[in-house]
């Protein structure tokens, strides 16, 4: 099966080790009291786990839906001076020697080290519910994560207590892509932090045992670029970890490889402190994402998408990267679109005007053809951007479709970027004749107009037809966007009928470099499975209206489309609409 370990036999033959545990209890939530004196685990430097003073200030009841909490005060080493550090969520905290819960949650711009603790029955109970997937993208919601809950809060009177927010590290990312992303990250409750750990491929395991209070990075994207979010281990018990005392991302069932991490400094911040931190070696994948904990195998390698990009500018020199990044339907998406966004930001400018073309493949499994990508983006401003979100949105498209057992698995991309506007817009398009006979040529001018007065003429040439009704035609000239919306509507407001049909619809999107000339009559057309079915006899139409209302992949459009053409735009973008009008006689 895809998710099977394939180093699960280091783990048997004990090259793995797990840290001992013998008899390690938990401490009931009903037996928490006021005054009661505990002591945490974690890291303050290094990869040496230290403790921390605990008193219990009381618990919190219905925090949350069903859940309690552990308010406490922090004391001891360098908490007296940074507070509650974003990377401490899921540092275990000991009463009696028994394991009470994690720390969790805080107060922003608290004076003192508060902090709310998770019960660790309940971060073990979370992380065994089974839960179905939710994937509400479209293909041209514009929106990735879309439906990712912000992280929990409670409020007591004027102040509010949050999750203590996850430090994501971004190594070898451009400025501007951090400043980019960083509002959607933050709203998720993920505090972005640039430059600040390794890069590269952390090794694979080399056996040294983990322990409660260790730092662990998530890893989300290792290579030439990477990302990982930072927490603590709370509990091992076997080959089992729980981690975090809150949810990463909550999305559920998942497979992302995580490392053991060192801390090389802590930062005090008035607004929040938090520790940096290394991922030294993958360790094992973290399986579940909930709200109350994430929970993980040690010895289990997870399966990654690999990720080739090369990005060449005006000049011979060609940028290269590759890197492997996690292979679920929600994040990966996101995380292409961000590694896209940095590799061209680093070989040209992303602010004034630019073109950005994208040609490749993203391959997948579970399914026949891979996605084709071949696109032009050009513009006063942000093409990158345009580039990078029309890139990951057909992808998400067909991951989020619901469909078991559709992965990606390759990503190769050749992306070329040029500082300038490299676009024509749609001026005007003329009928050479405004009234044709069924069985005559009808010529279209179309007049594309560029930066610095560039001016090109095309003519395209359509024979009507012999026994076309008469009446009047049209002539659509415009952009892809327009005429993508026009002809898929229909289709993605209606769920595939299998992974293949999915990509087959994203494949089916026009891509900017060419003008697209569709001839019309305004006569009501039907689709079914991908299929067009553009002006009907009046029976077949009467069909199609009775089965329209049983089966609710048959769509209707009002544009019955009898040809189109194409004029290539010259490794220019293309943009603008005109819609002209011609007569058919008898």
């Amino acid at each position: 099966m895809w998710w099977f370990s394939r180093f699960g036999w280091l783990a048997a033959a004990g090259l793995l080790a797990v840290a001992p545990l013998p008899g390690v209890e938990f401490f009931p939530l009903g037996d928490v009291r006021a005054g009661q004196r505990g002591s945490g685990r974690t890291v303050f430097s290094g990869g040496q786990v230290e403790e921390f003073g605990v008193e219990i200030l009381g618990v919190l009841e219905n925090a949350g839906p069903r859940q309690s909490l552990i308010l406490a005060r922090l004391s001891g080493g360098p908490i007296e001076r940074t507070g509650v550090m974003q990377g401490m969520s899921g540092s275990p905290v000991y009463i009696d020697g028994k394991l009470a819960g994690a720390v969790a949650m805080t107060f922003a711009y608290s004076k003192e080290p508060i902090a709310a603790i998770r019960p660790i029955e309940e971060m073990v109970a979370a992380t065994g519910a089974a839960r179905a997937r939710r994937f509400p993208a479209g293909l041209f919601d514009g929106e990735l994560l879309a439906g990712l809950p912000p992280p929990a809060s409670a409020l007591f009177g004027e102040n509010r207590l949050t999750d203590v927010a996850t430090p994501v590290s971004f190594a070898g990312f451009t400025p501007a892509t951090i400043e980019t992303f960083a509002p959607k990250l933050r709203a998720l409750g993920l505090e972005p932090v640039q430059g600040l750990a390794g890069g590269g491929r952390p090794r694979q395991g080399s056996g040294q045992p983990l322990e409660p209070g260790a730092m662990i990075s998530v890893m989300l994207v290792t290579g030439d670029l990477s990302i990982a979010a930072d927490g603590t281990l709370t509990h091992v018990d076997g080959n089992r970890i729980w981690a975090f005392g809150h949810r990463f991302l909550a999305i559920g069932p998942a497979e992302m490889p995580f490392a053991r991490s060192e801390v090389l400094a802590l930062l005090p911040s008035v607004a929040t402190s938090f520790k940096i931190s290394q991922a030294k070696e993958i360790v094992g994948t973290i399986v579940d994402d909930r709200s109350a904990a994430v929970a993980g195998e040690i010895g289990r390698q997870a399966a990654m998408v690999q990720v080739a990009l090369r990005v060449a500018g005006d000049g011979p020199a060609t940028r290269s990267y590759a890197m492997e990044m996690v292979r679920d339907p929600l994040l990966a998406p996101f995380l292409l679109q961000m590694l896209i966004f940095s590799a061209v930001d680093a070989t040209e400018r992303t602010s004034g005007a630019s073109s950005v073309s994208i040609r490749g493949t993203i391959e997948l499994d579970g399914v026949r053809d891979p996605v084709a990508v071949d696109n032009i983006y050009s513009a006063d401003a942000g093409s990158a951007a345009a580039a990078a979100l029309s890139t990951a949105l057909p992808l998400a498209y067909v991951l989020q479709s619901g469909f078991q057992g559709v992965f990606p698995r390759r990503v190769d991309l050749d992306i070329r970027s040029a500082p300038e506007k490299r676009l024509w817009q749609i001026a005007s398009a003329l009928p050479v004749r405004a009234k044709v006979r069924p069985g005559e040529t009808a010529a279209i001018t179309v007049e594309l107009r560029g930066d610095r007065g560039a001016v090109r003429t095309e003519t395209v040439h359509y024979t009507v037809p012999a026994g076309l009704a008469a009446g009047p035609l049209y002539v659509t000239v415009a952009d892809a966007m327009t005429i993508n919306l026009i002809e898929l509507r229909g289709l993605v407001t209606t769920p595939p009928r299998s992974a293949d049909h999915a990509v087959s619809v994203a494949n089916r999107l026009r891509g900017n470099g060419n003008a697209y000339v569709r001839v019309w009559r305004a006569q009501t057309a039907y689709q079914y499975n991908g299929l067009d079915y553009s002006a009907p006899p009046a029976s077949l139409a009467a069909l199609f209206a009775r089965a329209q209302k049983l089966d609710g992949a048959l769509t209707a459009t009002y544009q019955s489309k009898l040809a189109e053409f194409e004029i290539d735009g010259g490794g220019a973008a293309v943009s603008g609409s005109r819609t002209i009008q011609m007569e058919v006689t008898e």
